[in-house]
């Protein structure tokens, strides 16, 4: 009996799969910053669950059968299909509670929101091939970054000392809403990371040395297997990108 049977069978944590989108080998994790969402966030809760690769172009019958019309990510949760990422996002938040399970909602809502426009900007900057607009797509890129960065070294309520004088300290958190990895980490990490490679790789972009909030907090995920056991590699980040990255003319 494997560990996941004995967990399922004997132990009574819940029957959970999820699919995620294979890489290029047919097998690997592939790129998909939603199925790194999800894989996130099951990893987190403590739960015990399989995870399937799915190669987009030859879709087991099976998988088509159990979602027709759906690519992955999706999950399957005591035998019950579940779609779409903040759907099933909130599923488990709702059905995988304490004491068993941690909660992974932010403490502060603000959280929820920060970054909430870089992933669509670096999108328009790194598909477009004209050279008069890559400038401006590149500030709005740059704008959009530094207001992530304003948000992750102004201090929480909890960092500041109320009878402390002069100006407010940095904040020194490792995540957007704390020390610890939430949801809003879960949505809004690997997409930064997605940035950070193929911005390097296809334009020469580095998100600048003085965003010392944003470098922190990749830092910060560099160092978590949460993070670190989720994510493509490399490589296949690049290829995803071969084709969607223009070259500017």
């Amino acid at each position: 009996m494997s560990l996941y049977d004995m967990a399922v069978k004997q132990l009574g944590f819940p029957s959970i799969e999820l699919f995620v989108k294979a890489g290029g080998d047919g097998e690997s994790i592939g790129n998909c910053p939603f199925s790194q969402r999800l894989f996130m966030i099951l990893w987190l809760k403590g739960v015990i669950f399989n995870v399937t690769t799915v190669d987009l172009k030859r879709k087991p019958a099976d998988l088509q059968d159990l979602a027709p019309g759906t690519n992955p990510p999706f999950v399957t949760f005591n035998g019950e299909v579940k779609v779409d990422v903040n759907k099933i996002e909130e599923f488990l938040e709702e059905k995988l509670t304490p004491p068993r399970y941690p909660r992974l909602a932010p403490k502060h809502p603000e959280a929820n929101a920060a970054g909430i426009d870089v992933f669509a900007k670096f999108s328009a900057y790194i598909k477009n091939p004209r050279k008069d607009t890559n400038d401006v797509l590149e500030k709005a890129l740059l704008k959009s970054l530094r207001r992530l960065d304003d948000f992750l070294r102004t201090p929480l309520p909890e960092e500041i000392d109320a009878d402390a004088s002069g100006d407010l300290p940095e904040s020194s958190r490792s995540f957007l809403d704390g020390s610890e990895l939430t949801l809003a980490d879960c949505n809004l990490l690997p997409k930064l990371h997605i940035l950070k490679v193929v911005a390097k790789k296809y334009r020469g972009f580095e998100i600048p040395a003085d965003m010392t909030g944003v470098w922190r907090y990749l830092h910060a995920a560099y160092k978590r297997e949460e993070f670190t056991n989720t994510c493509p590699a490399e490589r296949e980040i690049h290829f995803a990108y071969l084709d969607v990255a223009k070259r500017i003319k």
